[in-house]
Protein backbone atom coordinates (compact mmCIF):
# COMPACT_ATOMS: atom_id res chain seq x y z
CA UNK A 1 0.00 0.00 0.00
CA UNK A 2 1.38 3.36 -1.07
CA UNK A 3 -0.18 6.66 -0.06
CA UNK A 4 -0.55 9.14 -2.91
CA UNK A 5 -1.37 12.85 -2.84
CA UNK A 6 -3.47 14.32 -5.67
CA UNK A 7 -3.22 18.01 -6.51
CA UNK A 8 -5.54 20.28 -8.47
CA UNK A 9 -3.30 23.30 -9.10
CA UNK A 10 -4.72 26.79 -9.30
CA UNK A 11 -3.40 30.32 -9.01
CA UNK A 12 -5.75 31.15 -6.12
CA UNK A 13 -6.50 27.73 -4.61
CA UNK A 14 -4.90 24.29 -4.66
CA UNK A 15 -7.08 21.26 -3.99
CA UNK A 16 -5.60 18.19 -2.29
CA UNK A 17 -6.82 14.60 -2.16
CA UNK A 18 -5.40 11.44 -0.62
CA UNK A 19 -5.54 7.81 -1.76
CA UNK A 20 -3.96 4.48 -1.08
CA UNK A 21 -2.94 2.53 -4.16
CA UNK A 22 -4.62 -0.70 -3.04
CA UNK A 23 -8.08 0.86 -2.68
CA UNK A 24 -8.00 3.11 -5.79
CA UNK A 25 -10.42 5.43 -3.98
CA UNK A 26 -9.41 8.98 -3.24
CA UNK A 27 -10.85 11.25 -0.58
CA UNK A 28 -10.78 15.04 -0.51
CA UNK A 29 -8.23 16.31 1.96
CA UNK A 30 -8.31 20.10 1.91
CA UNK A 31 -7.96 23.23 -0.16
CA UNK A 32 -5.02 25.56 0.35
CA UNK A 33 -5.52 29.23 -0.46
CA UNK A 34 -2.57 30.65 -2.34
CA UNK A 35 -1.55 34.10 -1.19
CA UNK A 36 1.29 35.57 -3.25
CA UNK A 37 3.78 32.82 -3.38
CA UNK A 38 3.63 29.13 -4.20
CA UNK A 39 6.78 28.50 -2.09
CA UNK A 40 4.70 28.72 1.09
CA UNK A 41 2.25 26.22 -0.39
CA UNK A 42 5.08 23.85 -1.29
CA UNK A 43 6.28 23.92 2.33
CA UNK A 44 2.73 23.23 3.57
CA UNK A 45 2.48 20.29 1.16
CA UNK A 46 5.90 19.00 2.30
CA UNK A 47 4.70 19.00 5.94
CA UNK A 48 1.48 17.27 4.91
CA UNK A 49 3.42 14.60 2.99
CA UNK A 50 5.54 13.87 6.05
CA UNK A 51 2.55 13.79 8.39
CA UNK A 52 0.45 11.56 6.09
CA UNK A 53 3.41 9.35 5.03
CA UNK A 54 2.80 10.12 1.36
CA UNK A 55 5.12 8.37 -1.11
CA UNK A 56 3.97 9.77 -4.47
CA UNK A 57 2.38 12.97 -5.78
CA UNK A 58 0.05 13.34 -8.77
CA UNK A 59 -0.70 16.77 -10.25
CA UNK A 60 -3.46 17.44 -12.76
CA UNK A 61 -2.16 18.83 -16.03
CA UNK A 62 -4.57 20.62 -18.37
CA UNK A 63 -4.15 20.65 -22.14
CA UNK A 64 -3.33 24.36 -22.17
CA UNK A 65 -3.12 27.40 -19.95
CA UNK A 66 -1.08 26.81 -16.82
CA UNK A 67 0.97 23.87 -18.13
CA UNK A 68 4.41 25.50 -17.66
CA UNK A 69 3.53 26.91 -14.22
CA UNK A 70 2.24 23.51 -13.11
CA UNK A 71 5.38 21.74 -14.33
CA UNK A 72 7.58 24.30 -12.54
CA UNK A 73 5.51 23.81 -9.38
CA UNK A 74 5.85 20.02 -9.72
CA UNK A 75 9.63 20.25 -10.18
CA UNK A 76 9.99 22.43 -7.07
CA UNK A 77 7.70 20.10 -5.14
CA UNK A 78 9.79 17.09 -6.16
CA UNK A 79 13.02 18.83 -5.16
CA UNK A 80 11.72 19.91 -1.75
CA UNK A 81 9.84 16.72 -0.81
CA UNK A 82 12.16 14.21 -2.48
CA UNK A 83 9.03 12.38 -3.69
CA UNK A 84 8.28 11.35 -7.27
CA UNK A 85 5.80 13.64 -9.01
CA UNK A 86 3.55 12.36 -11.78
CA UNK A 87 1.17 14.27 -14.03
CA UNK A 88 -2.35 13.24 -14.96
CA UNK A 89 -4.07 14.76 -17.97
CA UNK A 90 -7.09 16.65 -16.82
CA UNK A 91 -9.55 18.79 -18.62
CA UNK A 92 -12.58 20.37 -17.00
CA UNK A 93 -12.33 18.37 -13.75
CA UNK A 94 -13.41 21.37 -11.69
CA UNK A 95 -16.36 21.98 -14.02
CA UNK A 96 -17.33 18.29 -13.79
CA UNK A 97 -17.19 18.48 -10.00
CA UNK A 98 -19.29 21.66 -9.96
CA UNK A 99 -21.94 20.04 -12.15
CA UNK A 100 -22.11 16.97 -9.89
CA UNK A 101 -22.37 19.10 -6.74
CA UNK A 102 -25.11 21.19 -8.35
CA UNK A 103 -27.02 17.99 -9.18
CA UNK A 104 -26.61 16.90 -5.57
CA UNK A 105 -28.14 20.18 -4.39
CA UNK A 106 -24.98 21.63 -2.87
CA UNK A 107 -25.21 25.40 -3.05
CA UNK A 108 -22.78 28.18 -4.00
CA UNK A 109 -20.49 28.83 -1.04
CA UNK A 110 -20.40 25.17 0.01
CA UNK A 111 -19.54 24.21 -3.58
CA UNK A 112 -16.70 26.71 -3.80
CA UNK A 113 -15.21 25.40 -0.54
CA UNK A 114 -15.07 21.82 -1.82
CA UNK A 115 -14.60 22.10 -5.59
CA UNK A 116 -10.79 22.07 -5.72
CA UNK A 117 -10.31 19.15 -3.31
CA UNK A 118 -12.97 17.18 -5.19
CA UNK A 119 -11.27 17.98 -8.51
CA UNK A 120 -8.07 16.59 -6.95
CA UNK A 121 -10.04 13.41 -6.13
CA UNK A 122 -10.99 12.99 -9.81
CA UNK A 123 -7.41 13.61 -10.95
CA UNK A 124 -6.04 11.09 -8.47
CA UNK A 125 -8.64 8.40 -9.19
CA UNK A 126 -8.08 8.78 -12.95
CA UNK A 127 -4.35 8.35 -12.42
CA UNK A 128 -4.81 5.33 -10.14
CA UNK A 129 -7.09 3.63 -12.69
CA UNK A 130 -4.76 4.43 -15.58
CA UNK A 131 -1.51 3.29 -13.96
CA UNK A 132 -2.78 0.08 -12.32
CA UNK A 133 -0.52 0.62 -9.31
Amino acid sequence: MVRVLGIDFGLKKIGLALAETDSKLATPLKTIKVKDNHSLVINQIKSLCQKEEIKQIVIGLPESGLVERIKNFGEKLQQITGLPVFYQAETLTTKDVLAKMKEAGIRGKARRKKEDALAAVLILENWLNKTNV
